[in-house]
């Protein structure tokens, strides 16, 4: 029953909305404690944590192939993948809604910390969209060509991180663990 519940991609859904879950009810139930800063920052926080999930799939599978760890992984990268997406699309509806307008989101478009969020914004809506099994099949070796996109996109994620924050040190701490992860995957790609 527990392995049942553990493999089933509902159950997973579950637990991947839970957070933000947590981030609305808190915005609604104390707006005054837990405001605009909160909700953009928490939404922000679990978009580009399970981004660096997401990215770190690879490495596990390649160090510990037949792992019970990766092969789960590997078969609910694409969950993962599209939830970091949903947080992120959660992330830029708080701020368009706190921007209740168009005329103030264009005039700071222009800005390096929000035009690097756009655009990775932008590289990750074609992902999302095609991360189903109609996609793949569609696309064939195409699909893992555009998917590729995930680099300059996590890039772009962490870059618009360190501009937008108030402190940019735990934007850094996050680019240092992304550079990891990717070293990693390429030298293990490479061995």
């Amino acid at each position: 029953m527990v392995k049942t519940l553990a493999a089933s991609r509902p159950f997973l859904w579950l637990v991947l909305a839970l957070p933000g879950a947590w981030i609305l009810y808190r915005w609604a139930a104390t707006p005054e404690a837990y405001g605009y800063g909160h909700a953009i920052g928490d939404s922000g926080d679990w978009a580009a944590w399970l981004l660096l999930v997401t990215l770190a799939v690879t490495p596990v599978r390649l160090a510990l192939r037949k792992a019970r760890v990766a092969i789960w992984l590997m078969r609910h990268r694409r969950d993962l993948g599209v939830a970091s997406f949903a947080y992120a699309a959660g992330h830029t509806v708080i701020y368009l809604v706190n921007k209740a307008g168009l005329r103030p989101v264009l005039a700071e478009a222009g800005s390096p910390d929000m035009l690097t969020g756009w655009l990775a914004l932008a590289l990750f809506v074609p992902l999302a969209a095609t991360s189903n099994d109609i996609a793949v099949r569609a696309l064939k070796r195409a699909w893992k060509r555009l998917h590729r996109l995930v680099y300059p996109a996590a890039v772009l994620t962490f870059v618009h991180w360190a501009l937008a924050a108030f402190d940019p040190t735990t934007a850094y701490i996050h680019i240092g663990i992304l550079a990891a992860i990717e070293s990693v995957r390429v030298w293990l790609q490479r061995r």
